[in-house]
């Protein structure tokens, strides 16, 4: 009886984590758009802000700081609780980030010194990629080094070609011996092909005569063996 207890009291070692369950808001969003990019509304503000092309992790941190000081959101609330008002708000600093210079300093900033107009400015999502095209084609009309490879589709900054960006190979890699068992395989049968053309009829419409065969020598008599 004492050991049925024990083995009926034993419990399982592992035990499955309780769920907890957040208790969202009548205006929670699970979908926001922000800066043109469709995000979770479970998201931190700050973790989102990596979602949009052209803010990474270190630029994050300075564009987190910049909201919590003027629009007094901070950094770990969820994009869904915001209201339409603060996404314009945040949009707006979002598309002007060379405006806030006290935090974000200017080496933060992607196009520094533009080439079209010299000011010191920070483009995201569909202008960024309009933006690195327009650079890409102003290298291929100078025909710099840098357009000449992208012209060809290869690498630009100094890297290795001889294992990746092989690009152009139509025939797959082939082994030495299966190379040369097929190269000898040709030669062979051009060789048998060789005397069966030379008996083929021309195109004209007579064969060509048949090569005599030459004469064979008269054979002389036997001598007499020797007495």
């Amino acid at each position: 009886m004492t050991e049925e207890k024990k083995k009926q009291s034993k419990k399982p070692s592992h035990e499955e984590p309780k769920e907890t369950k957040v208790e969202e808001s009548e205006t929670f969003k699970g979908i926001v758009r922000l800066a043109g990019k469709d995000i979770r509304g479970h998201v931190p503000l700050r973790k989102a802000l990596m979602y949009v092309r052209g803010i990474g992790i270190n630029l994050s941190y300075s564009v987190a700081e910049v909201l919590t000081n003027e629009l007094k959101i901070p950094s770990n609330k969820r994009i869904g609780d915001l209201t339409e008002q603060e996404m314009e708000q945040v949009d707006k600093i979002l598309f002007n980030l060379a405006e806030h210079s006290k935090i974000i300093p200017k080496y933060m900033l992607n196009r520094t010194s533009d080439f079209l107009d010299g000011t010191d400015r920070h483009v995201i999502m569909n202008d960024l990629i309009f933006a690195v095209k327009q650079d890409i084609e102003k290298e291929k009309k100078a025909y710099s080094w840098v357009g000449y490879r992208h012209s060809y589709g290869q690498k630009v900054r100094g890297q290795r070609t001889r294992n990746t960006g092989r690009t152009g190979m139509a025939v797959g890699v082939l082994r030495k011996s299966i190379v040369g068992a097929a190269a000898a395989g040709k030669e062979g049968a051009a060789g048998a092909a060789a005397p069966a053309g030379k008996a083929a009829t021309p195109a004209g419409g007579k064969a060509a005569p048949a090569e005599k065969a030459p004469a064979a020598k008269p054979t002389t008599p036997a001598k007499p063996a020797a007495k």
